[in-house]
């Protein structure tokens, strides 16, 4: 399909609507999607077609000193990342800690449980008869 003859105005003209804060037919997104909406061109018409046109476009978007869109969705994702990274070391860090105890708690229950084992096993073992209580008289 051969562009449009018009398509390099039409993508200057959705251009300037964008960075001044005005589209018409795009959500006016700092984005070459955006701007491909706007222009009412395929996406591929930027990325092949009119490079330059790109190219111009993430310039005078840098020019502005604004991140682009697609830029401020990745360092909220950032931030947020960087947040559950902190939240899984501090849950790691207690998992270790638990599992540390509950090993100090196997090997001393294992001690115990061996040494009842033995005592259960000796070849004589006491028997201490206990005291029993008076009955009271019959009747």
């Amino acid at each position: 399909m051969s562009p449009a003859i018009d398509e390099r105005e039409r993508i200057h003209a959705a251009m300037d609507r964008i960075l001044t804060g005005v589209p018409e037919r795009s959500n006016g997104a700092l984005t070459i999607v955006a701007l491909a909406a706007e222009a009412g061109v395929p996406r591929n018409a930027l990325t092949q077609r009119h490079p330059d046109l790109k190219n111009e476009f993430y310039a005078k978007v840098k020019e502005r000193g604004q991140p682009t869109d697609a830029e401020m969705r990745l360092r909220k994702q950032i931030v947020k990342l960087k947040e559950l990274r902190a939240a899984d070391q501090d849950d790691i860090a207690e998992l270790r800690a638990d599992r540390e105890a509950l090993v100090r708690a196997l090997n001393q229950l294992t001690m115990e449980n061996r040494q009842l084992r033995q005592e259960l096993t000796a070849a004589s073992p006491v028997v201490r008869l206990l005291p029993t209580q008076p009955q009271p008289p019959a009747g």
